[in-house]
């Protein structure tokens, strides 16, 4: 095949691929709207643990270490074995808690819908920085 052809084609695929393919982009807005939804258990905007810890700071944090916390043995173990709080992380745990962290006492069935999912994550970063 004639290296201009491939170029050509390398070109086109290129300039048709957005920068960020695959990622997702959020609406921080929409995500406080499904905020709610975790706000009995849960702040953002603040350090204050309330039934659940605090989710300020949240990304980048090992599982199961917010201070003055008294997480389950399963978040705990978690944390220990590796998982860090990064946007895979959250989505898959906030599709299925039980099923992400074996033995989690978070009574929260998950979040079922993909694009609240990435709002919440959106509306979480602004309290991550």
């Amino acid at each position: 095949m004639d290296y201009r052809v491939v170029l050509l084609i390398a070109t086109s695929v290129i300039a048709l691929c957005p920068g960020n393919a695959g990622a997702q982009e959020g609406d921080a807005t929409a995500g406080a709207a499904v905020f709610k939804k975790c706000a009995t258990c849960h702040v953002a905007d603040s350090d204050t643990n309330k039934v659940g810890p605090s989710l300020n700071g949240l990304f980048g944090r090992k599982a199961g270490t917010h201070p003055d916390y008294a997480y389950s043995a399963g978040m705990k173990a978690a944390g220990e074995g590796g998982l860090v709080w990064d946007e895979t992380a959250l989505r898959d745990y906030l599709h299925n808690p039980k099923g992400k962290v074996k033995g989690t006492k978070m009574a929260f069935v998950g979040v079922k819908d993909d694009q609240e999912i990435t709002n919440l994550i959106a509306y979480l970063k602004q309290y991550s920085k």
